[in-house]
């Protein structure tokens, strides 16, 4: 059956579903190659579309990792001009680069017509068109479009009137595409319930309250982590970490590393799981290196035994967390470095780290360690005395007590260990 699009090409169709409409699908990047073959081949709405999959979290999910190049963007958006796009007209206009030389170029008659054009798409259901036109009422950029003003009205209690109503008509734009697939309307929805608009419309704080719920309830992994957030705060973890993971699934990054944290630090109707914690830390940093979740899984793999976690892993990310400057994992490298965990044996390497620790990230395990390696002159010259002290500092840490127990003091005051 011959598929029939009635608001843009097929090429951008497509890109639209995996990039706004449903971006579970994984399939962002597909997308966007599309629209640059559009865009390349003269489709205004491509060139319009890929304009703000380049521009950054404001425009598009972050989930889909595209690059942001404002610069790009811009041209982009003018190229969609000479392309003929009615939406990269709206969409230039909103980002506030329509300035009356490029007005002038563009082919249409004036932005009345560009403006009809995504109205009548919007009327038939286009989602992204539905949100371009609730943004024309929320920013009053109709006044520009409408060629308005306040000495268009001959009170100015009349242009207060005409203002508030035309800004109100972007609350059903908004709900229509927030349900047709785009979240960023659902922003501007809490944006507009919560604050309203100064000196015409008022706030409506408990529609906001159920914005997140929705998006959440619809699939927009973004909103799944907010809402998630939400009942976290509230106590309620074990929903909240229900969200979490459905927003983890569809590819929100963060959201495993809030799960982790959760799990790692428990609360009254969820005890503390360390294995747990790790699992989901380690399924963040799967998906994408994130300095504060590598952190937080190596300072946990250095307290606790997780053992099935892969060492190899754990050693990456804690060196790469080094590399980041995160001085907190260095314990951790040299415990590797000692112990060979996921990396070669490199005594060296353990007692530079060693000697660079902070005074406070001298604890009873980093004690022992130091303690073995002045014993045994691994890393660093022999110095039975000084291990002897280093074991001592190391308390009551079980193995630093066994290994003091092997050492005996002679009658001349000298360390030395205990005949087997």
């Amino acid at each position: 059956m011959l598929q029939v699009n009635l608001f843009f090409s097929d090429a951008v169709e497509k890109a639209l579903n995996d990039i706004y409409y449903n971006v579970r699908t994984g399939r962002g990047k597909e997308g966007f190659e599309l629209l640059e073959k559009a865009s390349a081949a003269g489709d205004g709405d491509a060139s319009c579309v890929l304009a703000r999959c380049l521009s950054g979290a404001q425009y598009v999910w972050e989930g889909h990792g595209f690059p942001v190049d404002h610069e790009r963007a811009l041209a982009l958006l003018k190229l969609s001009i000479r392309q003929e796009s009615a939406l990269g007209v709206l969409m230039t206009l909103r980002s506030g680069e329509l300035t009356p030389e490029l007005e002038s170029t563009m082919p249409f008659e004036s932005l009345m017509q560009a403006f009809q054009i995504v109205s009548q798409k919007a009327q038939m259901g286009d989602p992204l068109c539905q949100y371009a036109l609730g943004n024309v009422y929320f920013w009053g950029d109709y006044l520009r479009i409408e060629n308005k003003s306040e000495q268009s009205f001959s009170t100015k209690e009349a242009y207060q009137a005409y203002l508030k109503e035309q800004t109100e008509k972007c609350e059903q734009w908004f709900w229509q595409a927030f349900m047709g697939g785009v979240h960023f309307a659902g922003n501007n929805l809490h944006s507009f319930y919560e604050n309203g608009k100064p000196g015409l419309v008022d706030p409506q704080p408990e529609k906001a309250d159920n914005i997140w719920k929705t998006g959440a309830e619809c699939g927009y992994p973004i909103h799944q982590f907010v809402y998630a957030e939400e009942l976290q705060k509230a106590g309620s973890l074990k929903e909240a970490i229900e969200w979490y993971k459905k927003s983890a699934v569809g590819g929100e990054e963060g959201a495993w590393f809030r799960v982790g944290g959760i799990y790692e630090t428990g609360g009254e109707e969820l005890p503390a799981d360390p294995n747990m914690a790790a699992e989901c830390y380690s399924n963040e940093l799967k998906m994408k290196f994130h300095l504060d979740c590598a952190v937080a899984l190596i300072k946990l793999a250095y307290q606790v035994r997780i053992p099935h976690i892969d060492s190899a892993a754990l050693f990456q990310w804690a060196h790469e967390a080094y590399e980041q400057g995160a001085k907190e994992v260095q314990p951790y490298l040299v415990y590797a470095y000692l112990k060979g965990a996921g990396t070669t044996v490199s005594f060296e390497k353990a007692y530079e780290l060693f000697s660079q620790l902070h005074p406070e990230q001298r604890d009873c395990k980093m004690m022992y360690a130091g303690a073995l390696m002045y014993l045994n002159g691994t890393g660093v010259e022999q110095d039975v005395k000084k291990g002897i002290e280093y074991l001592k500092q190391a308390g009551d840490y079980p193995p630093a007590v066994q290994e003091l127990a092997c050492y005996k003091r002679t009658l001349l005051g000298k360390w030395v260990r205990k005949a087997d």
